[in-house]
């Protein structure tokens, strides 16, 4: 007999609570920013609950984490266990992960009002472990494997509760990024590999091995003392360090409980331990602690060398969407051409996918044109036009140069499918991010060199989070020249309260020029640039479409 289990890969919901990993004090400035927008979060909660609630998770917030946000909405996979592990699982005498995960917990600490705190709010929030508990099915077994063969406290298995509830897509407003949240330079240096291809901070198995390695690191830099190796993978090991050197200083007690750190940090670690307290006494407390399988749902497979997600999924028998949702390291329609080479697949869908990949050669898991260089052409804009790299391009073709010449034909890959079809690439999240409605009317703004977000935030009148936010980045990330940013607003510039606005679609036509367009539209020449300056050029061309918003009681 097979066993069926529904293999929710629940990777959105509503917004979380989590915290941004920070290594040092090079990001000193990033953290005292990203610790002041929780304290705004808070007061934005304090002041207007039901208006903050369109943003912010004001009960998360309140329990003293920053919360993140979860980009993606749930995807689930049926997944028919084979019949040999069902067999295997049947002589396991724990049934359920978390029941595995209690029986090895190792912390031993004395109860006291902060960690109260954060148990109480957990208990009075059941359906909230109920989403992490979806997020985390796919994922907990392969963590839990991975705790116990490296011998680290299997509390360590709660954390991505408290980071992100478990979901490997979500990002916070400092940067940080999935499911153990990692910010990029921490991320590179332990381990986790960031390019154009492929994000390491949101690859389950290895942010998984990076936040052991770095909880390692810590724990021994804090001579075994784990609360306080915690509290640095939050708020950075330099930050606790200069608050236990402050309190020896002054002969206080140097615990975690009596250091001076930011109001998140002094949440962050009790609720590890809320967290381990209810599994460990969850009858106590009668809480109904959602049950997994003590079984594998998925596996790591090596491919070898570059494939594109569509094919991989053909192979799979799953859809494109299934597959990156498993896999959301991918940034891309393709995995990265220089590595890794794995993927991850539900374990029913393994020895298919493998007897396929045997099928197809190395150099047809790629699709490939052939492009007839034009006048005009550049690396730069191949790569753009084909949603690839120059890099790729040049080593494809062994080009020995940047240079390329009219009339030469160059060797190109390109998605096997619309860029639609690949729905949780970066590219894809991003148009949904920019698309989903947040005010009256959706503007554009072509980034130029010195903008800032504070600044725009400042130009448009709207809040500098939500405009991060609207494009799927943190208010801290730097903005570079050319990028395309939405911005949602309630109402345009020069607006009466008595305005009766409509969008038009204006088409230009010969002999127009932005004057004439503005005259007759009754609107402002620098109004109608703010509006159309992602599509304007030095002149205007017949044909071109010009977005106008117009008070249709004044013309």
């Amino acid at each position: 007999m097979r066993s069926h289990t529904l293999l929710s890969l629940a990777l959105i919901g509503t917004l979380s609570a989590c915290t941004a990993t920070a290594p040092n004090d090079n990001q000193a400035s990033q953290l005292e920013q990203e610790h002041q927008i929780a304290e705004q979060i808070l007061v934005s909660c304090e002041r207007s609950k039901e208006q903050a609630e369109d943003h912010f998770d004001c009960e998360s917030a309140q329990s003293g984490t920053i919360p993140i946000t979860h980009p993606v909405e749930p995807v689930e996979v049926v997944v028919e266990v084979p019949e040999e592990i069902v067999e295997a699982a049947a002589e396991i005498e724990v049934k359920d992960l978390w029941h595995r995960v209690r029986s090895q917990l190792r912390f031993s600490f004395d109860d006291n009002k902060r960690i109260a705190a954060q148990r109480n709010w957990y208990l009075k929030h059941p359906n909230y472990m109920k989403r992490v508990a979806l997020r985390a099915k796919p994922f907990l077994h392969l963590i839990i494997e991975k705790i116990e063969q490296q011998n680290v406290p299997m509390e360590l298995a709660l954390l991505p509760i408290v980071e992100s509830a478990f979901d490997p897509f979500a990002y916070s407003h400092g940067r940080a990024a999935g499911m153990w949240q990692f910010i990029p330079s921490t991320g590179k240096r332990f381990g986790m590999k960031q390019t154009w291809w492929y994000d390491g901070r949101r690859d389950v198995l290895a942010s998984t091995q990076g936040a052991i390695d770095y909880l390692n690191y810590l724990v021994k830099m804090f001579d075994g003392n784990w609360l306080h190796a915690l509290a640095a993978y939050n708020s950075g090991e330099g930050r606790v360090q200069r608050a236990i050197r402050k309190n020896k200083k002054a002969g206080k007690p140097s615990d975690f409980w009596n250091l001076d750190l930011p109001k998140e940090t002094r949440a962050y670690v009790p609720k590890l331990l809320a967290l381990a307290d209810i599994l460990a006494n969850s009858e106590e407390y009668s809480f109904d602690w959602p049950v997994i399988e003590n079984i594998p749902l998925t596996e790591e497979v090596l491919v070898g060398t570059q494939i594109d997600l569509a094919l991989a999924a053909d192979m799979a028998g799953l859809t494109v969407k299934e597959l990156h949702a498993l896999n959301p390291g991918y940034n891309r329609w393709a995995t990265d051409p220089h590595g890794p080479h794995h993927l991850l697949l539900p374990v029913d869908k393994v020895k298919n996918f493998l007897n396929e990949l045997a099928k197809t050669d190395k150099s047809e898991r790629l699709n490939w044109v052939r492009h007839k260089v034009k006048g005009g052409d550049s690396l730069l804009k191949l790569a753009k036009q084909y949603h690839t790299t120059t890099e790729i391009i040049s080593q494809v073709n062994e080009l020995k140069s940047n240079v390329i010449i009219a009339g030469e034909h160059l060797i190109i890959p390109v998605a096997l499918k619309s860029l639609d079809s690949y729905s949780l690439s970066q590219e894809q999240r991003l148009v949904t991010t920019q698309s989903r409605k947040s005010g009256s009317y959706k503007l554009t703004h072509k980034v130029k060199s010195g903008d800032t977000f504070w600044d725009l935030s400042r130009e448009y009148k709207v809040n500098l989070r939500q405009l991060a936010k609207w494009n799927g980045m943190a208010p801290t990330d730097t903005l570079r020249p050319g990028k395309e940013l939405v911005i949602w607003v309630n109402d345009v510039k020069g607006q009466r309260e008595d305005a009766v606005m409509r969008t038009l679609t204006y088409t230009v036509r010969s002999g127009d020029s932005l004057a004439r367009i503005a005259g007759k539209f009754n609107v402002k020449v620098s109004d109608l640039r703010k509006w159309n300056q992602s599509k304007l050029k030095k002149y205007l061309q017949p044909g071109q479409k010009l977005k106008v918003f117009v008070d249709v009681t004044r013309t």
